[in-house]
């Protein structure tokens, strides 16, 4: 039996397949399991120890036009795949399933490609905009994005036991190693916290000026603080990196843009929490058991919360989220108060409360098994 699981989205998306493809294997174990992802995000799972074979698309090169699409269309199809599973609703994910020529094609779909689809099932992790004559209404997710992707897997693949062992991701002994390598060389011995402060949206973001504080707080109490995100965050960085007190210091180190996704993981693992916004690199965290520490103003929880019990999940008091929008619609200095009503001061108490909990490098944590479920601190509560 050959079976193709198909997530075309960005990172943290990718990251969310994981425990599917442990099932997947696990309940089918001598199928021949392929994943279809962003040729940018091999590192994430060209690894995974599930999978026989990663086939990568190039979305924003070689195959972002019509005929080359077309071409590696037909080279899905050269692969006779007996079972194709869509796991996320877009155009491109959706044709290249409903045209995959396998035997049977379930998933997510867009309505028109649907027709070509075995089984179409509804992703109840996304929101989805309701229109009330002249209005539209925000509705969040309402479970968690692993547990709708199970759902899948049970009611169309045939899968009769769940095996969650959380999100997943492997690297090298060379990336491992050439990580610790840079870890020592910059920080030695020393505690680090890293930072993540960029976001795909920038209703996701926590204000800069407020990392800062986070930073010299840390720096002042003996940690170290590594920056790191991708080459689209050199700004933001550089922006909160300003507004430090102690940006001169020697426990402060900026690796913004310089990291492949598997060096960023490796690097992780020699880290002792992370405190992060919603994005991409927070899953890869969860993926390397660090603790974390989010804010979450824009971003409906339910659905992308991180999968484990150690993580802490701070949520903004305003009653607008989440709005799930990309820009924040009031002006002022209710623009982004979602985010701004997350003060520093709590953040840090829950920092603290981690950093005495486990206060060790991620890699020497523990994993607790089936322990997913983080907590989640509700400010409109606790006012």
């Amino acid at each position: 039996m050959k079976i193709l699981v198909i997530n075309l989205m960005h990172l943290g998306d990718l990251m969310l397949v994981t425990p599917a493809l442990t099932t997947l294997r696990k309940n089918f174990p001598t199928a021949h399991l392929a994943l279809l992802a962003d040729k940018k995000l091999a590192d994430l799972v060209e690894l995974n120890p599930n999978l026989d074979e990663c086939i990568l698309i190039d979305k924003k090169g070689i195959d972002d036009h019509l005929p080359s699409f077309v071409k590696f269309i037909f080279k899905v199809r050269a692969k006779n795949f007996d079972l194709v599973i869509n796991l996320h609703r877009n155009e491109r994910a959706s044709a290249l399933a409903a045209f995959s020529g396998a035997k049977k094609i379930v998933g997510y779909s867009k309505p028109g490609f649907a027709l070509l689809f075995d089984k179409v099932l509804p992703n109840p992790s996304i929101a989805r905009h309701i229109k009330h004559g002249f209005k539209t209404e925000y509705r969040p997710g309402t479970q968690h994005q692993v547990h709708s992707h199970f759902d899948v897997l049970r009611a169309a693949c045939g899968v009769e036991k769940i095996f969650d062992d959380g999100l997943e991701m492997k690297i090298s002994d060379e990336t491992s190693l050439a990580a610790e390598k840079i870890f020592r060389k910059n920080f030695g011995d020393k505690k680090v916290v890293a930072f993540n402060v960029g976001a795909s949206w920038p209703t996701k973001r926590w204000l800069d000026s407020y990392f800062a504080q986070c930073a010299d707080i840390l720096i002042e109490r003996g940690y170290g603080v590594a920056f790191l995100g991708g080459t689209m965050d050199k700004e933001i960085v550089q922006g909160c990196v300003e507004k430090m007190n102690h940006k001169d210091s020697d426990r402060l180190k900026i690796f913004t843009g310089e990291f492949s996704l598997a060096t960023l993981a490796g690097f992780l693992d020699n880290c002792v929490l992370f405190l992060t916004t919603d994005s991409g690199p927070m899953h890869i965290g969860v993926a390397r058991n660090i603790p974390i520490v989010t804010m979450f103003g824009a971003s409906p929880v339910p659905g992308f919360y991180p999968y484990d019990a150690k993580d802490i999940l701070i949520k903004a008091p305003e009653p607008c989220h989440p709005c799930g929008k990309h820009t924040c619609p009031r002006s002022g200095d209710d623009n982004l108060a979602c985010m701004k009503k997350i003060p520093v001061a709590v953040v840090m108490k829950y920092v603290f409360e981690l950093l005495e909990t486990y206060g060790a490098p991620a890699k020497k944590i523990p994993r607790v098994h089936g322990a997913y479920q983080c907590r989640v601190v509700d400010l409109a509560e606790e006012n």
